[in-house]
């Protein structure tokens, strides 16, 4: 069911209704609470800078509510923290956008009976959520509103051909591989409210459309391409243009090399703000470059900054850029101007940890989603004088009654002269002098970092396994972003090779500062940090005592030859193709060292994941199996590179606490059962309803 708000008087609180089976005492974490955390999705601040709408993420309910991914919701919340939800309930609101005149708010979502996503509006007064327009057999997949008001660009794939569902239902069901794709195109519309689904006429552009802005003015519109549909495309061969908003021609292109983020014209158009990569060797996006709209001209603009820029907003009024840059395990918010790279720090590291800014068309009002190690991410109101960081919006207020573990970023330089750190969480009722069991959760990417913010989630046990006398330690290993270009590409051509000596060597920190029995140590990650798991439990297995791998590469041969980003996989990583050293990439690889494992390993996979196909998991599992190891394979129906739906999150997280609990506090040496006992949990659901 889905719920409108018209006003302040109808608002009412939702509640997540989840039963909580745990045994632990009412001020800590539980899993089910976790599973059930509601965060801020997107902040769009009102163009007087008075209100700031919202959506917010929330779970199904465990035990009642179908299987499927969380809702989004849409609320309003002003300057002194006032929540007003708009729509609520079974429902998922996407892209808002305020109009210019900040009378309406606009969304995508499915409302009603439709079949595909449409634009939507509802007004800022009170009234219901009225369908603006929508297409012809396909969903608006993006769009963006012009500064008058008057026309929205649209990013949609073509309408399928109606054909196409009748001959499905005959049997020719045949897939060319990479070659049967569905390009996304542009498309320009007026502004006005459509009964009918419409099939307009797309804009002569040739590749595949990701993004669109517009100008000030109107006149121009930035848009965003790439070759083709596939996802290695969209990560190494995207590319900005300015195209005239009359001749629908492409003036201008900005050339670039690698990775490629958002981009936004300054309030004059003079300028576009960049975010990029430093070259196609740059595993991440994070280079800020400003160019010249006239010429093309393109230069960085924060030369050698020795972090990783997330997100920027020109602001309204003049040619001055604030932007988001993750630096070290921290968070700031610079302001900076054209032709100099010297900024002011708005936000100062250690407030917060900033994802995405807003800002009013008066200049007067910035906000950002921002988290912090008690609270996931919320709505944040940055200060005009002082620039102190205010939270406005409250989405999970029982977590104010929790008790937190004390959580600390440590560094420190390995015996090759590298500075490695990463984010400590002690044990919630740390002893000092104690040893504790650790469980070491590590990212993936490579090319990301952990930050000293909220880090608990269904796959990373923080607080929660803190609640249960676990250290639990989340390491940037060599090859992490935050700490510029340079240290990021540390671990390229070297698969598993420094940048997983230096889990060893965080280890040995954590045991040295006398916090953690060195026999009692398990790992833990997803993707890459699957395969740093797998890699400890094979090659490194002296020095773990128990792991748990999720959606993890297990064979680097057979990985290239089965993932969506194979370019992307060379270019910025391995740096070498597979048929140069057959032999090498075997070696760097799980499934050779299995034969060698005495760390009893859970493989975790969804079944459906294109980044790294289940067969990886299958893999692992077999060299193990057959050779009398203590593995376990765990495959998750419906799920790609993560699950993304809350059972499947409940049911993995309390596996993986059962693996570790197992073999890291009781010492056994069999397998744990492999069953877990959800037909209880359903029943108790159901005797409490």
């Amino acid at each position: 069911m889905i719920k409108q708000f018209n006003t302040v008087k109808q608002a009412i609180a939702l509640s997540l209704g989840i039963f909580s089976f745990s045994s632990s005492a009412a001020d800590v974490l539980t899993a089910e609470e976790v599973i059930g955390l509601q965060q801020v999705a997107q902040v769009q601040v009102s163009p007087s800078g008075d209100n700031v709408a919202f959506t917010r993420y929330v779970p199904r309910q465990l035990y009642k509510e179908e299987n499927g991914a969380h809702w989004a919701e849409l609320y309003l919340v002003d300057g002194k923290g006032v929540e007003r939800p708009y729509i609520t309930g079974q429902v998922t609101i996407t892209n808002i956008q305020w109009s210019a005149d900040g009378s309406l708010v606009y969304f995508l979502a499915k409302m009603g009976e439709d079949k595909h996503t449409a634009l939507y509006r509802i007004p800022f007064n009170g009234g219901q959520a009225v369908k603006t327009l929508s297409l012809k057999g396909t969903d608006v997949a993006d769009y963006a509103l012009s500064h008058n008001g008057k026309q929205v660009a649209l990013i949609a794939k073509p309408a399928k051909d109606s054909s196409v569902d009748e001959l499905k239902k005959l049997g020719f069901m045949a897939e060319v591989y990479e070659e049967d794709l569905t390009t996304k195109q542009l498309f320009v519309l007026d502004l006005a409210v459509s009964d009918k689904p419409l099939t307009p006429v797309a804009w002569p552009i040739d590749d595949v459309v990701s993004a669109v802005q517009w100008s000030a003015d109107d006149s121009q519109l930035l848009v965003k391409t790439q070759p083709t549909a596939l996802i290695d495309d969209q990560y190494m061969k995207s590319q900005w243009h300015i195209v005239d908003a009359n001749q629908q021609k492409i003036m201008t292109s900005f050339i670039t090399e690698g990775k490629l983020g958002s981009a936004e014209f300054s309030y004059d158009g003079q300028y576009v703000a960049i975010l990029g990569a430093q070259d196609k060797h740059d595993p991440a996006l994070g280079r800020l470059y400003l160019a010249e709209t006239k010429t093309g001209k393109i230069s960085s603009w924060l030369p050698n900054h020795l972090g990783h820029v997330s997100d920027f907003e020109w602001k309204n009024k003049s040619n001055e850029l604030y932007f988001i840059s993750n630096i070290n395990t921290d968070s700031i918010v610079g302001l900076l101007r054209p032709g100099s790279s010297d900024y002011r720090t708005v936000v100062k590291p250690g407030q917060l940890i900033a994802s995405q800014l807003s800002l009013s068309d008066s200049d007067k009002t910035l906000v950002m989603r921002a988290n912090n190690a008690k609270h996931p991410n919320e709505v944040y109101r940055i200060g005009s004088r002082d620039s102190s960081a205010t939270r406005l919006s409250n989405s999970n207020p029982w977590l104010d009654n929790k008790r937190f573990a004390k959580q600390e970023s440590i560094s420190f330089t390995t015996s090759d002269g590298v500075d490695i750190g990463g984010v400590l969480i002690y044990p919630l009722n740390y002893k000092k002098g104690q040893r504790y069991p650790l469980i070491m959760s590590v990212h993936g990417g490579p090319e990301s970092h952990d930050k000293d913010g909220w880090l608990t989630n269904y796959s990373r046990p923080g607080q929660l396994a803190a609640a249960q006398g676990y250290a639990v330690f989340y390491p940037n290993y060599r090859g992490s972003t935050g700490k510029g270009v340079d240290y990021s590409k540390l671990g390229q051509n070297d698969y598993a090779g420094k940048e997983f000596d230096d889990l060893v060597s965080f280890k040995d920190h954590l045991v040295d500062m006398g916090l953690v029995d060195a026999k009692r140590v398990g790992i833990t990650g997803g993707s890459y940090g699957g395969y740093a798991s797998a890699w400890a439990a094979t090659k490194l297995t002296d020095h773990f005592a128990a792991s748990v791998m999720f959606v993890g590469v297990t064979n680097q041969l057979s990985k290239f030859g089965t993932t969506d980003i194979s370019n992307e996989m060379h270019l910025v990583h391995a740096r070498s193709y597979p048929w140069e050293k057959w032999q090498w990439y075997l070696e760097r690889s799980p499934i050779y060292w299995a034969g060698q494992s005495k760390t009893p390993l859970l493989i975790m996979h969804g079944k459906e994941d294109p980044r790294v196909h289940p067969a990886q998991s299958m893999e692992l599992y077999r060299y193990m199996k057959v050779q009398g190891k203590a593995v376990r394979l765990v495959y998750y129906p419906g799920e790609g590179h993560g699950n993304r739906k809350a059972a499947a999150q409940y049911d993995y997280h309390l596996r993986l606490m059962r693996w570790m609990d197992h073999y890291l506090k009781q010492d056994a040496s069999d397998l744990p059962s492999f069953e877990l006992d959800h037909k209880a949990k359903l029943e108790a659901v159901k005797t409490q309803a």
